[in-house]
């Protein structure tokens, strides 16, 4: 049995500026909804085991399910948001205006550290990755093998969860887009 983490194509940003956190909620939003980046293509070692698999799981953001389109899966078995990236909170800070990446990593820190405001705790979002690990480990019983399209925070989640389950695969599955990390577990 196997389940692949894959982490989705490059999406098409939007505009990276200057903006007060309260203007940095809907540019999240708005990347949430964008389509992949044409120039993103996925290596080859991509498409082969992306051609392999007896299931492919998304969720329901439209990177995890362009990406799908792109790899040339079939069809998608499974997309549901139990398997969405981990949100960030949000503040209505209107001073000071910083870069988006700046931004993104100040709330990605302070979520680490217990701020959640309108979005999930990093509690609820880790319970969240051990329920998706399961039901991908359900999906490989019965499939044989399982990718799973996913995120950058998520996929690391679940790949905590499937090693403390049992499985081998690397530590961290790769940041970059379109890599992917193999999990065994020997029947």
């Amino acid at each position: 049995m196997q389940i692949i983490l894959l982490r989705h194509g490059k999406v098409n940003y939007p505009p990276i500026t200057m903006l007060s956190a309260s203007s940095f909620s809907q540019w999240v939003a708005d990347y949430d909804s964008n389509e992949l980046d044409v120039s993103s293509k996925p290596t080859e070692e991509a498409m082969g085991i992306a051609k392999q698999t007896n299931a492919v799981v998304c969720s329901i953001l439209p990177r995890s399910l362009e990406s799908a389109k792109v790899l040339r899966v079939e069809g998608v078995t499974l997309s549901h948001s139990l398997f969405n990236e981990a949100g960030l909170p949000i503040a209505n800070w209107k001073f000071p205006r910083l870069s988006v990446r700046i931004w993104a990593i100040i709330f990605r820190l302070a979520w680490f550290l217990g701020y959640s405001a309108n979005s999930e705790t990093l509690k609820e979002a880790k319970k969240r990755s051990s329920q998706a690990a399961n039901k991908l480990i359900k999906m490989a019983e019965e499939h044989k093998s399982v990718m799973f399209i996913g995120h950058g925070i998520i996929n690391r989640f679940i790949a905590y969860e499937l090693r403390e389950l049992g499985w081998e695969g690397p530590k961290k599955p790769s940041r970059n887009y379109w890599e992917f990390g193999v999990f065994t577990q020997k029947i």
